[in-house]
């Protein structure tokens, strides 16, 4: 097992792991203590958090189990981390350590509701999840509180993935497309993945079997892309764009949940054009475009945890 550090401080802005990890982002990763999703407000925490990565072109040829936590604040801590291999590219690319911070937000507009929710989670970046996880996550995200989206992942994880070893832990990996897609609907169901396991079934059925490929939506400008992730079962315009958000860099998608939509309606009706496409391509021009979907991430996170 390796081990290393990262200096907080030398990256291009904050950086608050807890926030990041624990803001309905991402479920892929498990807090070692239990309590993923446990808080509200979550964010400045010290605990470790566990993941399995396949293989990421670019990033590493080989699975990695690892495991990280942050010691001290948001501009001058540090991140300690375990791994079967060198994390440091890893958690780089999938903690988006490598994005200046400070430069995104100055790019975005000066708008109270942002600056609210800017100063409440500072630190908080965007994540870059592996995109088939991204994907089956989303699928399992409507309706759903975050808490029980981590849940279904962390039972398709224990029951169909491969074991992994960390030091003397044994972690588990997200299920492959191909483990998925030799899951009976039943047994998925059996899995409190209720309507959405016969979409998870057959979109993994779709990657195992090279109908499609997700990562192809990639390489589209950001609008065909959202279109190409749509052809996956149980894929709509908002998983889409989770998706792009949160797996393939499209830093300018603003997915339209419960809670976006909330916002547009008490901050900014203008925005409201009745279509999906129309309406979230105001509400990005309104949110600064480029980054956009940092702007969203943080007024998701904020609302959601009581602010006004």
């Amino acid at each position: 097992m390796e081990r290393g550090a990262i200096d907080v401080g030398e990256l291009a802005g904050p950086f608050d792991l807890q926030a990041t990890l624990e803001s309905g982002q991402s479920y892929l990763w498990n807090r070692a203590d239990g309590e993923t999703y446990a808080e509200l407000h979550a964010h400045g925490g010290d605990a470790w958090y566990e993941t399995v990565v396949d293989p990421i072109s670019g990033v590493t040829d080989e699975r990695v189990a690892v495991r990280v936590r942050q010691e001290g604040g948001v501009h001058d801590g540090t991140l300690h981390w375990e791994a079967s291999a060198d994390a440091e590219p890893l958690l780089t690319h999938l903690l988006r350590l490598d994005d200046d911070l400070d430069a995104i937000l100055d790019a975005t507009p000066d708008l109270p509701l942002l600056e609210r929710a800017y100063e409440s989670y500072e630190g908080m970046r965007l994540t870059r999840d592996p995109v088939f996880p991204c994907l089956i996550s989303f699928i399992c995200s409507a309706q759903m509180r975050v808490a029980r989206i981590h849940g279904m992942q962390r039972r398709l994880r224990e029951t169909y993935g491969d074991a992994v070893a960390l030091g003397d832990e044994t972690l588990r990996a997200f299920p492959t497309p191909e483990q998925l897609a030799a899951r009976t609907e039943q047994e998925l169901r059996d899995l409190s993945l209720g309507y959405r396991a016969p979409y998870v079934q057959r979109t993994a059925e779709m990657v195992a079997s090279d109908e499609a490929d997700p990562l192809e939506a990639a390489d589209l400008p950001y609008e065909e892309a959202r279109e190409s992730l749509t052809r996956f079962v149980g894929v709509g315009d908002k998983v889409a764009d989770c998706v792009l958000l949160f797996s393939l860099g499209f830093l300018e998608a603003v997915p339209l949940d419960t809670w976006i939509r909330t916002t547009i309606e008490e901050y900014y009706p203008e925005c409201d054009r009745g279509s999906y496409a129309e309406t979230s391509r105001a509400i990005r021009e309104r949110l600064g475009g480029e980054f956009a979907g940092y702007a969203q991430t943080y007024v998701f996170y904020y609302l959601r945890a009581g602010g006004e």
